[in-house]
């Protein structure tokens, strides 16, 4: 039979085995796409991979010319090749209606018979023999359309696509050659990739947006999961210890603590299994659409869709009976070793609140949030110290629910201390006499509002961090900024310093092209100083046409709003990428800007450098408080109505002493304001505390004085939720309970 407190249960591992079925579907999906034009082909022939780290998605180091001649001989002799085709990625982006078009920056080569003009995507909505226009890096350019294809962007004949990319990085091969025959043509000159790994060909950009995905989902997964075993585990050791009662019963009629044990774990088992083949499947259902807003969102390329993997998706169906098991074994330890009278007056009162156990885990808990706040803090990168601050406000946060208990009497006395009266003493007698009940319904509230502070706070303490630092290197004046484009071409900006990537041996570095520097010299970065570019002295640079010079270094880099490896002539990056464009304009030109770009103030340049990071972090921020503020308000609810049962002799026990029906309601709702406060307080000073870390681990970090940021908004919305919640699955049972109780009264 599901009665309230097993149904209480079943709707938290429903909602948890949701929460891990959506989120792994979504991770293990992640997975590099084959680029379109890509699709019919045998193999692709990759340049070599350059030697950044893989979080730096740098371009392969392009062939020149004729290597790329050379490697075309070589392939089409190789047996079973039926055709090669050199494949060139330049910017060329649609303007239509004076405005260019935001999601459609890559040009490619046309391979087809037609060569008389450029050959667009259908969904762009330009008919056939109609002129368009394409901004390029040199400017804007007319071209007449003579076809359509249904893959995205443009394609330019090869003529023009030569000229727009000289520089190659990847090979079609057609065909059915081996191969390892392929490989040994190729040599050490590139990478041959078939099948799926011909999804390692795809745009860096798509890479870097897979990665970004990856790395919310991964966190926000992390706190899901968290959520998971928080929620579920409290919820299951909750539900034992309300069978108290049934527990003393079966042990004074012969059941044995291992009898009474087995029991308990058969029937977390059964139940955890049921509602974990609910949630897998409300939870695959879920993972479609939300990969859909995903790629909306920007957080994953366009093409990415949910894999249905079978293991992932049984790994899945099993966490709901573990979770449960888990939750309910320690509480069922406990309660099947107290005897039979025991059990049935513990039932009734409860004789301590903190258990040796409870005091252990609470402390290592403790200890560990303690441990991951002093690696953030002694951490020199980013990714590790955001790691380390979420996994320390985690601990954080699991340390205050495993120690509430300790602090819940004094919290009690405190927050009722100014008030006074029948209702208050009611609620004050029935919260102190039932410790871990008020602790086991202010825990999901704790969780909720700890994560709400945590999460945005945190953002916002990182933004004031970073806001500073951008600030300093703005410059004065009006500024030209992109508008809809990756950057601003030469028909806007001809003189703005432009950006390109070039290669020092196989390292992809940033490289400005700027006119205040000579032709033939460069000017090094401190981080290129630090791994061997002397001043004076010279280097080797391979640039985006895979050609190479040898440039003298007069000198170290200058701060500025954008951050460069190497900084060399405008006119060397301008020969050798056609299609390198210029971050901003500054000062603005008097004329009115071209289509591409617009003015703005120096704030805006500062905002902008950084603004996708910044969208991107806003959606993270609204994932987080989704999954954790969300299951943390339904756990409130769940918790309430399955103490709602058990209360019932309590509410009885008012009305024969004499309270009305409204004072009965109205103790519950104070008591259960009052559990809410409690968790408020506790989940707030832990948010905080997190928040502290994270800003002190920044300041060392930036040299820089960083405030602790609150978003006092997204706390009262947080709490006002949460207590809306509470006070409606106390007191709506509570209603009907007393209304039958004085029923069956009357009739007697």
């Amino acid at each position: 039979m599901l009665t309230r407190g097993r149904a209480g249960t079943f709707v938290a591992v429903l909602i948890g085995t949701f929460i891990v079925t959506t989120f792994l579907l979504l991770l293990t999906s992640g997975r590099p796409r084959v680029p379109d034009r890509f699709a019919g082909s045998a193999a692709v022939v990759q340049s070599p991979a350059p030697d950044n780290r893989p979080d730096e998605f740098a371009e392969p180091v392009p062939w020149p010319a004729e290597t790329v001649a050379s490697l075309v001989e070589r392939l089409r002799a190789v047996p079973g090749v039926t055709g090669v085709t050199v494949d060139r990625d330049f910017y060329a982006q649609p303007v239509l209606d004076g405005r260019a078009v935001a999601d459609s920056i890559h040009g490619h080569a046309w391979h087809g018979t037609d060569q008389a003009g450029a050959v667009v995507d259908r969904e762009l909505g330009v008919a056939v023999g109609e002129s368009m226009t394409l901004l390029t890096g040199a400017g804007p350019e007319q071209w007449l359309v003579t076809g359509h294809t249904d893959w995205p962007g443009v394609h330019l004949p090869e003529a023009a696509a030569g000229r727009l990319a000289p520089g190659v990085r990847a090979i079609s091969v057609e065909g059915a050659a081996d191969p390892v025959a392929l490989q040994a043509a190729v040599g050490a000159y590139g990478t041959v990739l078939t099948g799926d790994e011909r999804g390692l060909a795809e745009p860096r950009s798509d890479a870097r947006t897979r990665w970004i995905g990856m790395q919310i989902l991964t966190a926000t997964a992390a706190v899901a999961g968290f959520a998971c075993v928080f929620l579920v585990a409290s919820t299951s050791a909750y539900e034992v210890n309300q069978r108290r009662c049934e527990i003393g019963l079966l042990r004074a009629v012969g059941a044995t603590p291992r009898q009474v044990r087995a029991m308990l774990y058969r029937s977390a088992l059964l139940l955890g299994a049921v509602a974990s083949a609910v949630g897998l499947l409300l939870g695959s259902l879920a993972a479609v659409p939300l990969a859909a807003v995903l790629v909306a969102a920007g957080l994953e390329p366009a093409g990415y869709t949910v894999r249905w993997d079978p293991g992932v998706l049984a790994a899945a169906l099993a966490v709901g009976p573990l979770l449960s098991l888990a939750g309910t074994m320690t509480a069922a330890r406990r309660v099947s070793r107290v005897g039979p009278l025991e059990a049935l007056r513990v039932a009734e009162l409860e004789q301590r609140a903190m258990s040796r156990v409870r005091w252990a885990f609470g402390s290592v808990a403790g200890a560990a949030a303690v441990t991951a706040g002093a690696a953030a803090a002694a951490s020199g990168d980013m990714r590790e110290f955001g790691t380390y601050a979420l996994l320390g406000a985690m601990a954080l946060i699991a340390a205050f629910a495993l120690l509430a208990p300790a602090v819940v009497p004094a919290l009690i006395r405190m927050l009722l201390a100014p008030l006074s009266g029948v209702i208050t003493t009611l609620a004050r007698e029935s919260a102190r006499t039932a410790v871990r009940r008020t602790a086991s319904t202010a825990a999901p509230v704790l969780f909720t509002v700890a994560f709400a502070v945590f999460v945005t706070g945190t953002v916002q303490t990182s933004n004031a961090a970073f806001d500073s630092e951008r600030a300093a290197t703005v410059p004065a004046g009006q500024i030209l900024v992109p508008d809809g484009t990756p950057g601003l071409h030469d028909g806007v900006a001809p003189e703005a310093p432009l950006d390109t990537t070039a290669y020092l041996g196989q390292r992809a570095v940033t490289v400005i092209g700027d006119e205040r520097v000579a032709q033939g010299t460069a000017l090094v970065a401190g981080t290129e100083t630090e791994r061997g570019a002397s001043v004076p002295g010279q280097v080797i640079v391979t640039f985006d046409d895979g050609s190479t010079e040898t440039l003298r270094v007069t000198g170290t880099a200058p701060p500025g709003p954008f951050t460069s490896g190497l900084i060399v002539a405008r006119d060397t990056v301008r020969k050798h990428d056609p299609s390198a464009l210029a971050p901003a304009a500054y000062p603005a030109p008097d004329s009115a800007p071209g289509p591409g770009a617009r003015k703005a103030a120096p704030a805006d340049l500062a905002r902008q450098i950084e603004a996708e990071d910044d969208r991107l972090i806003g959606v993270f921020t609204l994932l987080l408080l989704a999954v954790s503020a969300g299951a943390g308000a339904i756990t409130v609810a769940n918790t309430l109505l399955m103490t709602a049962r058990h209360r019932r002799s309590d509410y009885r026990a008012l009305r024969l002493a004499g309270a009305t029906r409204g004072q009965v309601l109205r103790a519950v709702a104070l008591e259960t304001t009052l559990a809410v406060a409690i968790g408020s307080l506790l989940g707030g000073t832990a948010g905080l505390i997190a928040i502290a870390g994270s800003a002190r681990s920044l300041s060392a970090q930036t040299g820089q004085d960083v405030p602790v940021l609150v978003s006092w908004p997204v706390l009262a919305a947080t709490v006002l939720t949460c207590l809306l919640l509470a006070v409606g699955a106390a007191t709506i049972p509570a209603a009907r309970l007393v209304r039958r109780q004085s029923s069956a009264g009357l009739a007697t």
